[in-house]
């Protein structure tokens, strides 16, 4: 579906992992400060880290951002949506931050459906972190250079800082001293203890005795800790361990259990299938999956292409079901055929007028095109119901109804079709011509709905009240002239009937 304008903005970008919570909130700060200075934001609220909630896990690399905006009456002139969007991605511009930019609703949609808080994404699945996290990075620089690219962040999952403590056993057992004395020690010492619970209400608080941050923010102050011997001495903790910082994953995730990486993508463009097919050729060149290392695309445009046939069979079902209804109505295989052929000329109009609008196929777009075949269907319907029943007036009146007397007929059964017609033609272009001309929320979708429907009400008319007359004219025509021709004539009537 087209993304639906729901009225405010969601900034969501991508710092590198491993950012302390002050550096994070100055982040925030400044880049509040560069959206809040633009003519069209109204106010801005920003979130780095998570709340204190399981629901949301988010990191303190991944920042969030809604942006209110102002009234459409008070933004400068000429300015829109996309314009805001793209001034916004060209003034917030920070050292190390990957600009994200979106709806509210529609991102938390696509990370709840699909995992990818952008249109399109990657997901590596293999066995080893540091290849996937190598993998990664190079699709990352292979697609910056692909023309629709916005910006494209992968997951630097290997970024994280550990400290260490690697107990050495022998050293250990010298002084007396077990791996869970040790490990007890630290434990109370850097992680706490609870000691008591305050009881406010119904709310519970524990009390936590732990070291102060001072004797706990590096290893070298953790190596300082003591540590009581059995026979009383006190030992310091580098005496029986390694304390050291080491590198490994900021966050572990896996599916169909193995472990994977996201490379996010941002899109410029509406055209999210031409795009992908130019990424994939790009990172079928530039980079090179090792054995056991698979990729697949994910984003709501999977949901498309995925869902693509089965919409078409959909369509492909529902047109034989229509052609067996006509069949059952007129039980003339001819008028079937001219009612058919209203829907390929009507679906002409619709199709050029989202092609001059720059709409790309959608759900929205193919559900109009299936609302402009039923009303360029019911026109030829009721097209043939007019001319049957000039025709049947005509034969009333003489058994064998000369051509010009045909023609006569048939122009009064179309100009009889021709008042209710435009009145359907402008009642429907009256209901949809507001909807084209407004840009209220929900505007987005309903456009690509009406716009079919709008353009077939140029060629759908036309063909029914023009080309079903001269057709059904050349079918009557033929008609009366075999009838005119008896079988019992001789060479010579027959060679002129032939002639006339």
């Amino acid at each position: 579906m087209p993304p639906l304008d729901e009225g405010d903005l969601l900034y969501m970008p991508t710092t590198l992992p491993g950012v302390s919570a002050d550096e994070a909130a100055d982040i925030l700060r400044h880049t509040d400060q560069l959206i809040a200075a633009m003519p069209e934001v109204a106010r801005v609220f920003g979130k780095a880290g998570r709340a204190d909630t399981a629901t949301d896990p988010a990191p303190l690399s991944m920042l969030e951002t809604t942006i209110i905006l102002k009234p459409r009456s008070e933004w400068p002139a000429g300015s829109s949506k996309q314009d805001l969007i793209e001034k916004l991605d060209q003034t917030v511009r920070l050292a190390g931050l990957t600009n994200s930019w979106g709806y509210p609703i529609k991102t938390r949609i696509d990370m709840l459906s699909t995992g990818i808080r952008t249109p399109l994404g990657i997901k590596i699945s293999g066995p080893d972190m540091a290849q996937l996290e190598r993998i990664s990075i190079e699709m990352e620089s292979a697609l910056r250079t692909v023309p629709g690219t916005r910006s494209v962040f992968a997951e630097r999952i290997g970024a994280g800082r550990y400290v260490d403590i690697d107990i050495n056993r022998q050293q250990a057992a010298r002084y007396g001293l077990g791996v869970a004395d040790i490990q007890g020690v630290v434990a109370s010492a850097v992680g706490g203890q609870t000691v008591g619970t305050i009881i406010d209400g119904r709310e519970r608080f524990p009390i936590t005795l732990r070291y102060s941050r001072s004797d706990r923010d590096s290893p070298e102050a953790l190596g300082e800790i003591r540590i009581k011997a059995p026979n009383g001495a006190l030992v310091m903790l580098r005496d029986v361990a390694k304390v050291h910082v080491s590198d490994g994953p900021t966050e572990i995730k896996s599916e169909n259990a193995r472990p994977v990486a996201y490379v996010f993508i941002d899109l410029s463009t509406p055209d999210a299938g031409r795009y992908l097919a130019a990424a994939q050729d790009a990172l079928d060149r530039k980079v090179k999956l090792g054995t056991g290392y698979t990729m697949t695309w994910q984003g709501q445009y999977l949901n498309y292409r995925n869902g693509k046939p089965r919409l078409w069979s959909a369509v492909g079902l529902t047109l034989l079901l229509v052609t067996a209804l006509l069949f059952l109505h007129f039980r003339n295989a001819v008028k079937v055929g001219l009612v058919l052929l209203c829907l390929p000329f009507s679906l002409i109009g619709g199709l050029w007028f989202i092609y001059l609008l720059g709409y790309q196929l959608s759900v929205a777009v193919i559900i109009g095109l299936i609302a402009l075949s039923g009303v360029a269907a019911e026109f030829g319907i009721v097209m043939l119901l007019y001319l049957d029943q000039a025709l049947a007036a005509l034969k009333e009146e003489n058994v064998t109804p000369a051509e010009k007397d045909l023609l006569s007929a048939i122009i009064a059964g179309a100009l009889l079709r021709l008042r209710p017609k435009a009145m359907t033609v402008a009642v429907i272009l009256g209901g949809l011509l507001p909807v084209m001309f407004s840009d209220d929320a929900g505007a987005d979708v309903m456009k690509r709905i009406a716009a079919p429907l709008i353009g077939g009400m140029v060629s759908a008319p036309l063909f029914s009240l023009i080309v079903i007359p001269a057709l059904y004219l050349l079918i009557h025509r033929h008609q009366i002239g075999a009838a005119a021709c008896p079988i019992t004539l001789s060479q010579r009537n027959l060679t002129s009937c032939e002639t006339h």
